[in-house]
């Protein structure tokens, strides 16, 4: 079966660094994403700290969905993820320490189009490690009032999201696209946040979003017809895209790529935490797929196991992590 998945793990060539403003804080933020070794995943470090805490990006450390995402260790929380980790997954990195020196990622300008930029300057670099991915192989699904989300077997990373609000500016938009490099890029990254002037007001009122502009916001008129901002729209459905976006980078803290299609309606960084916790949850509808060398050849081997449903998923990239109950291997090319 073919897939788009590249079989090798990637980190950068170099470090690269950047400046922007917490959206809620409205300070300023540095970032810096450096080279990793094989297996040890994406993982944050809070350089302004004296212990210099890591939080990895990892599914169970998320400690909160409103608004943003937020992954924490112990006290220590890094909000706002998942527009950098939609553009590590989007450009396909696997290993990286991003140091950071507040519990912000900066907004940018409310789309992973800048991280994009910043990962190009880096450079991929190919690592001798093979990928390992999880596949589904039977449908999931989580729901929440007339909210759902479910992920079904697919040979590749497909999403297909929907979205519906009252006003006459976004009304109905749905997009579907197969997840590759190029197609990220092209159609999903540059892709903004977006909320109701109103909305950005009361957060304002409320000590929040102190860093939002319409440099970084898709302001949405108080007629519902327009935008405020003086360039408009980058996509006639910039809106749904960017829910693309956000599904991409929350499914990031998978820990590894995915094989499926994944069905979103009206979701948020909720139902991706529901999702993902889904996924842990039902060890009977996935498997872990690994690459693997024979000769000059690469084939996928499959890595299946069965796991008490109460049990989290192990850290993904962890080489010591050994699969409980784990069966005999069976190559598939």
């Amino acid at each position: 079966m073919a897939t788009s998945i590249e079989p090798h793990q990637y980190t950068l060539k170099r470090s690269v660094s950047c400046c922007g403003v917490g959206l809620h804080t409205g300070t300023t933020v540095n970032l810096t994403i450096k080279p990793a070794s094989e297996n040890s995943g994406i993982c944050f470090y809070r350089c302004d700290l004296d212990s210099r805490p890591a939080v990895p990006a990892r599914m169970e450390q998320i400690v909160d969905t409103t608004l943003a995402t937020t992954i924490g260790n112990g006290g220590i929380r890094i909000s706002t993820t998942e527009h950098l980790m939609a553009a590590m997954r989007g450009a396909g990195i696997d290993n990286a320490d991003i140091e950071i020196d507040s519990h912000e990622v900066p907004i940018m300008d409310g789309s992973a189009g800048p991280f994009v930029h910043l990962l190009k300057r880096g450079g991929r670099k190919k690592q001798r490690a093979l990928r390992k991915v999880l596949r589904i192989i039977k449908p999931i699904s989580f729901h929440n009032g007339e909210k759902s989300i479910r992920v079904e077997p697919y040979d590749g990373f497909k999403i297909s999201g929907r979205i519906k609000f009252e006003d006459d500016l976004i009304n109905e938009q749905s997009y579907c696209v197969d997840i590759t490099r190029e197609r990220f890029n092209r159609e999903i990254a540059r892709a903004r946040t977006f909320g109701f002037v109103e909305q950005v007001e009361q957060l304002w009122a409320n000590g929040l979003a102190l860093g939002g502009t319409l440099d970084n916001v898709i302001a949405i008129h108080w007629d519902r017809r327009s935008v405020l901002n003086e360039d408009g729209l980058r996509f006639d459905d910039e809106f749904i895209r960017h829910k693309v976006l956000d599904l991409v980078g929350d499914l990031a803290l998978l820990g590894c790529p995915l094989l499926g299609h994944v069905i979103a309606d009206r979701s948020g960084h909720q139902l991706h935490q529901g999702l993902m916790q889904a996924i842990a949850d039902n060890p009977d509808s996935w498997e872990y797929v690994k690459f693997c060398k024979r000769g000059d050849s690469i084939l996928r081997q499959v890595v299946g196991h069965r796991k008490d449903s109460r049990s989290t998923m192990r850290p993904f990239y962890v080489p010591s992590a050994n699969l409980s109950g784990t069966a005999p291997s069976v190559c598939a090319v």
